[in-house]
């Protein structure tokens, strides 16, 4: 079973910068694809970055240029750093990650197989 904890989420002023975490507990860290998905209120949730095991990286066009994914296979752990924060990146942001089999096609069309809790990001203006 795989666990995803995400930390590093608060309020922050629109034009600033906030990074955040994901933990993952599991086997084969290194070869699953991660991903961070957000959630506004009322909105549908959305897939923002994905990476994956061989560190490609893919970004929904609204966060392209801003954000950053990474992952760092010692520690088992994704970042998301984001920059020029606006009002509509408030929202609840989800660590995910699909198993270690998935193919590229899965990873780009299927929604990830395992999520975090969640975590607040709040942009305030």
């Amino acid at each position: 079973q795989v666990q995803l904890v995400e930390s590093g989420g608060g309020l922050v002023q629109a034009g600033g910068s906030l990074g955040l975490s994901c933990s993952a507990s599991g086997s084969s860290f290194r070869l699953r694809a991660m991903a961070w998905s957000r959630q506004a209120s009322g909105k549908q949730r959305e897939l923002v970055a994905r990476i994956t095991s061989s560190r490609a990286t893919y970004y929904v066009d609204s966060v392209k240029g801003r954000c950053t994914i990474s992952r760092d296979n010692d520690k088992n752990t994704v970042y998301l750093r984001m920059n020029s924060l606006k009002l509509e990146d408030t929202a609840v942001y989800y660590c995910a990650s699909w198993t270690a089999t998935a193919i590229l096609s899965t990873i780009m069309s299927a929604a990830p197989d395992y999520w975090g809790q969640g975590i607040q990001v709040t942009v305030s203006s």
